[in-house]
């Protein structure tokens, strides 16, 4: 039997959606198709022992597992979900038919926990875009994914959860957040601000006239000379961010996994404090696509 369900791989700061399939037929062992690396392949193990922790079965027939398109590399451990639901499906142990009206994401603990995962908010981008039903996805992401609107963000803490949405079994309403009102209540709301240096005039008139003009500004001096706190404060200065900025700019902390705790939009402009030893290439950013 082939059951099927849909998550995503992220590549850059856009997502790609990935069907998720799993054949059950006679025969032995698992196989697991489609360009996966080592943590998606892990998956078998940690998929096992959460279904077994709930009082499931791994089948011990032929499991095929194929993640489509084949030919795109999939990474990470957040295919653990949709896989486990669908291996649950196919081999009759539970019976749905929304697996399909979703985009489903998590990693699996051993016992059923559900973990954190990079990427939510591209993920949550592109399943509107593609008219998806809604979002399956743990609970500490939900905040994150619920910036999209028009879209359903189911936030489960475990498999037993997941499990009784998909089958009717419970009902979880669906996360939502205001962005634009989110948005206003945080513009420009900055830990760090300009108004608080004291002295310094000059390099100050040099900051404002930089924020002013879009200029770069390069500052030399010895250590403990203020350099980095002005530094730091210098986003206070510039225009706030608009609504599309904002997005595009939770978007990137979404992939790198720095939304931080409440996985809210990001309202203010970020600062980066690299290294004094960092390479230019890094700087500037760089790195060989694992598209294939």
């Amino acid at each position: 039997m082939v059951a099927k369900t849909f998550g995503s791989a992220v590549h850059g700061v856009d997502a790609r959606t990935i069907t998720v399939e799993v054949n059950v037929t006679q025969g032995k062992q698992f196989h697991m198709s489609g360009l996966p690396d080592s943590a998606v392949k892990e998956s078998e193990h940690r998929v096992e022992s959460s279904m077994k922790s709930l009082g499931y079965f791994m089948p011990r027939n032929k499991v095929v597992v194929n993640l489509a398109p084949a030919d795109i590399r999939k990474e990470g451990s957040s295919y653990d979900l949709p896989i486990a639901l669908c291996i649950l499906s196919a081999s009759a142990q539970i019976e749905t038919e929304l697996l399909e009206h979703y985009v489903i994401m998590g990693e699996l603990s051993l016992d059923g926990e559900l973990r954190p995962i990079k990427g939510v908010l591209p993920i949550a981008i592109q399943s509107r875009k593609e008219n998806f039903k809604g979002f399956i996805l743990p609970k500490k992401n939900a905040r994150e994914a619920a910036i999209v609107n028009n879209l359903d963000i189911i936030g489960v803490e475990t498999l037993r959860e997941a499990i009784d949405f998909v089958m009717g079994k419970k009902k979880i309403e669906p996360l939502v957040i205001d962005t634009r009102e989110v948005f206003m209540g945080k513009v420009n709301s900055y830990d760090a601000d300009f108004k608080d240096v004291q002295g310094q005039e000059n390099i100050k008139r040099a900051l404002e006239i930089a924020a002013a003009g879009g200029h770069n500004a390069i500052m030399i001096g010895p250590p403990g000379a203020g350099k980095t706190m002005l530094a730091k404060r210098l986003p206070s200065i510039l225009p706030p961010l608009t609504l599309n900025e904002a997005l595009e700019t939770t978007k990137i902390h979404s992939v790198a996994g720095k939304v931080g705790a409440e996985g809210t939009l990001i309202t203010t402009r970020p600062f980066r404090s690299p290294h004094h030893t960092i390479s230019d290439v890094a700087l500037v950013g760089g790195g060989i696509s694992n598209d294939r």
